[in-house]
């Protein structure tokens, strides 16, 4: 099959799974149509559990992936305008600001914590629906959000992020994001996705102010976050001392496409070329020691030495753009072939034709692993969603005569 051929299926099986799998879940059975939000806890058994606390990071994911697809011309603007009132009308914070982490099924605050990681998600929601309807009261607070990372969270004395903070914005003594994090000052993970809300809310409202943020982030992926070996150092002290080295081939390769999309939204040549040589070492990293030529798929991490070869749905579907962005980049074949061969592990093994979402989990030969949840705090339409609308958006880019 010629690579021509080979996209344009690419593209139709990405097309098919958005419009015919994911949305309709979302817009189905993860919705609570008792309170009109969305489901925040669907478990192993299919079965949602109406009680279960609601995560402002899932709810701003729901509402980011809503407004997207109504953007790209997948869907409709009902749901996502539904997604913008439960996240606006729920887990903004009406006294101090911010988004809380979690709230109980009537809007409750139930971890009122605000952590800079989901207000990244709020900020990256808000300025998609922004985008994609118009709608002004989304961008106010969209740039609500930004004011208050910047005012709050910000350390000028050494750049970047602090972690989290108390509902009144004081500073919290424990800054995880979860169990298997470590307690530092400063992370990848929350600098990452700041990174993509202000790359999204400077194409929303251009303005100095967004576009000196968003300079500064790309500045330190590229000064302090990449390590020249190929990988993104994952946790840091207040002052960038590096505290870990544990490899996430999931980031290294979000990374690698998000870093070069937010120099393209900044539109400056010399550290555009910054970016695509960065994005190019964390690519080709993963492509050598991440991708599992036996299966197909791309491993999970590197951890105290040791490879975990099993296989999340949010790593394949970063691989798959990262992969599909460096081809485009520089026409090499065997990005592609990495690209189509990690789809079609992901689409054989990890999409869930019978629940309609995507599997969190798999071995590495892609056998189903029981008892992960299907909907949760961390398992949403975000990632699934985001890597359709790109391989759809980008396969219509890739003819022949556009290839570098």
């Amino acid at each position: 099959m010629s690579p021509d051929a080979a996209i344009e299926a690419l593209e139709r099986e990405a097309r098919e799974e958005l419009v015919h799998g994911i949305l309709p879940f979302w817009s189905g059975p993860a919705v609570d149509a008792e309170t009109g939000g969305f489901v925040g806890w669907v478990g192993p058994d299919g079965r949602p559990d109406p009680e279960a606390p609601r995560g402002g990071v899932l709810n701003a994911r729901i509402l980011w992936a809503f407004s997207a697809a109504h953007r790209g011309g997948s869907t409709t603007a009902a749901m996502a305008a539904r997604a913008a009132d439960v996240f606006t009308g729920r887990f903004l914070d009406p006294e101090h600001g911010g988004v809380y982490w979690t709230v109980d099924r009537a809007g409750r605050p139930v971890d009122d914590r605000k952590h800079v990681y989901a207000q990244a998600f709020g900020v990256y929601a808000l300025a998609e629906h922004h985008r994609a309807t118009g709608a002004a009261s989304s961008l106010q607070a969209a740039l609500a959000l930004f004011e208050q990372v910047e005012r709050r969270a910000r350390d000028p004395e050494h750049g970047g992020y602090r972690e989290a903070f108390a509902r009144d914005w004081t500073p919290l003594d424990d800054a995880r994001l979860g169990e298997g994090d470590l307690d530092v000052a400063k992370s990848e993970n929350t600098h990452l996705h700041v990174l993509e809300a202000y790359t999204t809310l400077l194409r929303a409202a251009p303005g100095p102010e967004v576009e000196a943020a968003l300079r500064s982030l790309v500045e330190l992926f590229l000064d302090r976050i990449i390590d020249p070996a190929g990988h993104v150092l994952p946790f840091f002290d207040r002052d960038w001392t590096v505290r870990s080295r544990a490899v996430s081939f999931g980031h290294d390769i979000e990374t690698a496409w998000l870093l070069a999309d937010a120099t393209d939204a900044l539109g400056d040549a010399a550290l555009g070329t910054r970016s695509r040589d960065a994005a190019l070492l964390l690519t080709d990293t993963v492509l050598r020691e991440g991708l599992d030529r036996e299966h197909g798929g791309v491993f999970y991490e590197v951890r105290d030495g040791m490879v975990d070869r099993e296989k999340e749905w949010w790593t394949q579907a970063e691989a798959v753009v990262g992969f599909l962005h460096a081809y485009q980049d520089t026409a090499r074949p065997e990005l592609l072939a990495a690209a189509l061969d990690t789809w079609a592990f992901l689409r054989t093994h990890l999409v869930d034709r019978e629940a309609g979402e995507w599997r969190r989990r798999v071995d590495r030969d892609g056998t189903p692993q029981p008892g992960h949840e299907t909907v949760g705090p961390w398992k949403g339409p975000y990632h699934n969603t985001r890597a359709c609308l790109e391989i759809m958006a980008r396969a219509r880019t890739l003819t022949t005569a556009d290839r570098p």
